[in-house]
């Protein structure tokens, strides 16, 4: 065996370890009794140590020093992601890794006692712990790639991307923000409000329709499955996808529109290049990426005209009562409808980018040792004001409401709102190359839309970097005008 071929092995042989730590995450979070969780953060421990022993292993360095480019395009990337994670890996010490497993595991678990409670300080102890291993890890990494310890976090989930990228971006969208949000919410104040269609809806006939609607966007049911969390996610791997949603009785848009977001996602999965799976190249190219992937399908697709005169008809079928509510254009008024809310996951396409602003900002100052874990509910709180004129009424729907920071996931914020800016230039160009686009939607067909992403940024794997891979599918690298225009089209005329 060449030294590539070597390496092709030794990285199959960590994807699937981290494929089993992939599973054994899903079950904590789906159907693990309480009383599993000191073992299950002593199962991922391992195995994250197992992971990391097998990328910084003296062979794995050797073979990256004997292997050459070869001119193939795939095989070069590969080896230059190759190169990459072992950077990353060679510059965390072992005892560093086992260690954030288990203080993120363990401060998950208190994490959703603390948030059900309401009681930040609860979770304080372990949360402090997480951030001094996070802050850890930056300090580690940062030497190793050349970045700051903030960058070096961000690396981890959208390489290529940093502060530096993201700062103006973000500055520039407060701007827009700050004049577009009151001009939507008095044009919204004129016309009538939307009427909410009347519950209960029965948790199974969400379940079933969740089910349906997947399934037809393309969701294999003998490579996914549909299940209950605290939070709704998408894991597993690209053969056996999981993801969750959570059921409200009152409200079946949000378990509808959840799932519609994380079948986005796993068609991702589903649609990397198997030729390289369980191979760097063969992984999505960044959590920003991903992101682009589940707005487009929720919220460019699933929320549009055409599509709702489809669904419309289908959700009073399985719902029944009155019809009226059930109209595509109450229901439009409905689901895109703009408003200053505590929670993220709950928060319209308008003002979730501040959402994104605010952990942005406070995870910098988190990592930088500017902000103490004890003091993050009063700088939430003011923050949220800055932003949205308005305050968290207790610390379960303000700084206690994400699972990220309690699991340890710092500098992957940001790869929301740069998803949902690269979604609507995706879904511009793709309008452009498909005509019809519009015309199937209203039958709720999806399939001519994912075919094109498929193609586009699906089978491309890793291949590119997230700038590379929207210059090949869009003609030029991200840019958020493509996002201020749709909101502008969307809810300012």
């Amino acid at each position: 065996m060449t030294a590539y071929h070597r390496l092709t092995a030794r990285f199959t042989r960590i994807a699937t370890v981290n494929e089993a730590a992939a599973m054994l995450g899903w079950d904590a979070a789906t159907m693990m009794p309480p009383g599993g969780g000191a073992a299950r953060g002593d199962q991922l421990a391992v195995l994250a140590g197992l992971a990391h022993a097998l990328l910084t292993a003296p062979e794995t360095a050797a073979d990256l020093a004997a292997a050459s480019s070869s001119g193939e395009a795939w095989q070069d990337a590969n080896l230059a992601l190759m190169r990459h994670a072992h950077t990353r890996a060679t510059a965390m010490p072992a005892d560093l890794v086992e260690a954030q497993a288990r203080a993120n595991s363990a401060c998950e678990k208190v994490w959703r006692e603390a948030r059900a409670a309401a009681d930040f300080a609860r979770v304080v102890p372990q949360l402090t712990e997480v951030i001094r291993l996070v802050r850890e890890q930056a300090a580690a990494l940062a030497p190793a790639l050349g970045l700051s310890p903030y960058d070096a976090l961000m690396d981890g989930f959208q390489r290529g991307i940093g502060s530096a990228d993201v700062a103006p971006v973000f500055a520039a969208y407060e701007t827009f923000l700050a004049d577009a949000l009151p001009r939507a919410e008095a044009i919204q104040a004129a016309r009538p409000a939307p009427q909410r269609p009347a519950g209960p809806f029965a948790e199974a006939t969400q379940e079933a329709l969740c089910r349906h609607l997947a399934e037809a966007a393309g969701l294999e049911p003998a490579h996914a499955r549909l299940d209950r969390s605290a939070h709704p996610f998408c894991g597993g791997t690209p053969t056996d996808v999981r993801i969750t949603t959570r059921y409200d009785p009152e409200d079946f848009g949000r378990a509808l529109l959840g799932v519609m977001h994380e079948t986005g996602h796993a068609l991702y999965e589903r649609g990397l290049p198997a030729a390289y799976a369980r191979l760097p190249v063969g992984e999505a190219a960044g959590m920003a990426a991903h992101e682009s992937q589940s707005l487009l399908i929720e919220m460019q697709a699933c929320r549009s005209d055409a599509y709702l005169s489809w669904l419309a008809p289908l959700l009073l079928e399985r719902f029944g009562g009155d019809p009226a509510p059930y109209h595509p254009a109450n229901l439009g008024q409905l689901w895109r409808r703009v408003g200053r809310g505590c929670i993220r996951v709950d928060a319209d396409e308008m003002t979730y980018p501040a959402h994104i602003i605010l952990r942005f900002r406070l995870e910098q100052a988190l990592v930088a040792g500017e902000l103490a874990v004890a003091d993050l509910p009063g700088a939430w709180n003011d923050g949220l004001r800055a932003l949205l004129g308005i305050t968290p009424p207790d610390d379960a729907q303000g700084c206690l409401q994400d699972i990220h920071w309690y699991d340890g996931a710092v500098g992957y914020f940001p790869s929301y709102t740069l998803g949902a800016m690269a979604a609507a230039q995706l879904m511009a160009a793709a309008r452009r190359v498909l005509p019809d686009l519009d015309a199937a939607l209203g039958r709720g067909d999806l399939r001519p839309l994912v075919a094109w992403l498929r193609r586009e940024v699906h089978g491309r794997g890793s291949l590119l970097g997230f700038n590379d891979l929207l210059r090949a599918a869009t003609g030029k690298p991200l840019d958020p005008a493509d996002f201020t225009a749709h909101l502008t089209a969307r809810y300012l005329t």
